[in-house]
């Protein structure tokens, strides 16, 4: 298979693969199962629940001088160097906060509330976390929201449509790094480079929640002021949101204690249980990058494993679009229609849409369940949707997410229970 096309782990590899995660194969329940909802979330690293619930348990506070609290503090200062590993991140904060979507809030109100400007610009795509939080604090701060429109070839956002509404009165801007909708990447070392030109010392946050797990990230190629991922759609376990600040965003005026150093976003205890999730997921992607390096530092080991999974995500994603083993794939199937179906599978996390003639989206995931197979419906209505859809002039869409841990296997049943969910939608339901 060509590397446009991506290249699959050996069959044996994948085999450990999904063993190192909970309920790939089959629910809770020992129902067989295919989970293609690894947007909403993801499958669970053992070793991440594993960590969680172990060090989660002690009574102990990480804030105290005697040996157990001296280990915690050991977990957490790995897991914070995990952190800045997974982003390549040299200086800066780190900040745990409850929610990615809590974190977000929290550093576009820093910037807009203590950056002068005018404006400040974003992209209708943008999750309600960002984008409502670039609308909310650009009325409280007086300042024009200038929204980027979606490209509906795409399903992304063009660069150039971006950079051309930053000028030098905009105090900040926020965009995301790929589509939770689409799967489409944005040119974010493209948008960053251009954005930086017209004004050098604008404030630029991320939202790489959809994007962390599926391919690298490296602050030192896209200089950024802020960025967040959620360890739950990261193999982790929920409860936390992680995120990275640089100097400057950190130095803002902020919530904080006041004895704290001026860059501290913590409030409260710290939660080593968290940072040893973080650890794991970076155990287990070095792991991966192990299999086909002999480097011996652990970001450039973890780098080789993303790569990897990128590259086998889109071999995945090349069969979901034209088949595997005798098994149409979903450009041919009749009564499927593919939305966003860019052919440069590059520019596309593993993540389709599709829609069904005769079915509705909640209808059609309804047929998949009863099928054993678990997507997500993404809708008008929908508060996480509506605005990104309404942009494609679309009233809905089934969102179909598969994960690394999948194999060709998986995707043929998925394609043969699609091409019967498509049967029914023409039989009228």
């Amino acid at each position: 298979m060509s590397s446009k096309q991506g290249q699959l782990f050996s069959e044996s590899l994948m085999e450990q693969l999904k063993q190192r995660f909970h309920f790939v194969d089959r629910d809770v329940d020992g129902r067989e199962r295919l989970f293609f909802d690894n947007a909403g979330g993801s499958f669970r690293l053992k070793t991440a629940t594993e960590a969680f619930a172990s060090i989660d348990a002690l009574p102990d506070c990480p804030e105290r001088i005697h040996e157990r609290a001296r280990h915690l503090q050991d977990i957490q200062a790995r897991g914070e160097a995990d952190i800045r590993r997974i982003l390549n991140a040299r200086d800066g904060s780190v900040y745990l906060s409850l929610t990615a979507s809590a974190a977000m809030f929290e550093m576009v109100r820093a910037v807009m509330e203590n950056v002068p400007g005018t404006n400040a610009v974003t992209t209708i795509l943008e999750h309600p976390s960002s984008f409502d939080a670039m609308k909310l604090y650009s009325e409280r701060t007086g300042k024009t929201l200038r929204v980027a429109p979606s490209n509906a070839q795409t399903g992304g956002v063009d660069a150039d449509a971006i950079v051309s509404l930053i000028d030098e009165n905009t105090a900040l801007l926020s965009v995301m790094y790929a589509s939770n909708i689409s799967g489409a990447k944005l040119d974010i070392a493209a948008i960053v480079e251009a954005a930086r030109a017209k004004k050098p010392d604008l404030f630029i946050i991320v939202d790489a929640v959809q994007h962390a797990p599926h391919a690298v990230i490296d602050l030192q190629k896209t200089p950024v002021d802020g960025i967040n991922f959620a360890p739950y759609k990261f193999f982790g376990c929920r409860g936390s949101g992680v995120s990275w600040l640089s100097e400057r965003l950190a130095e803002l005026p902020h919530h904080r204690l006041e004895a704290k150093e001026k860059g501290e976003w913590e409030l409260g205890s710290p939660a080593p249980a968290q940072f040893g999730v973080v650890s794991a997921i970076v155990d287990y992607v070095a792991w991966i990058g192990a299999q086909f390096s002999d480097a011996e530092d652990r970001r450039e080991r973890f780098v080789q494993g993303m790569q990897r999974i990128e590259n086998h995500e889109r071999a995945l994603l090349s069969m979901l679009l034209d088949g595997v083993d005798g098994q149409r794939g979903l450009r041919a199937m009749e009564g499927v229609q593919v939305y966003w179906d860019h052919p440069d599978l590059a520019q596309r996390d593993l993540i389709v849409g599709i829609g069904f003639d005769g079915l509705e989206p909640a209808a059609a995931v309804r047929e998949y369940e009863q099928r054993g197979v678990i997507v997500y419906e993404r809708i008008g209505t929908s508060l996480y949707s509506g605005r990104m859809l309404r942009s494609f002039k679309l009233d809905g869409a089934v969102r179909i997410s598969p994960l690394h841990c999948h194999a060709p296997r998986d995707i043929a049943r998925f394609l043969a229970a699609t091409e019967n969910v498509a049967s029914a939608g023409r039989r009228g339901g």
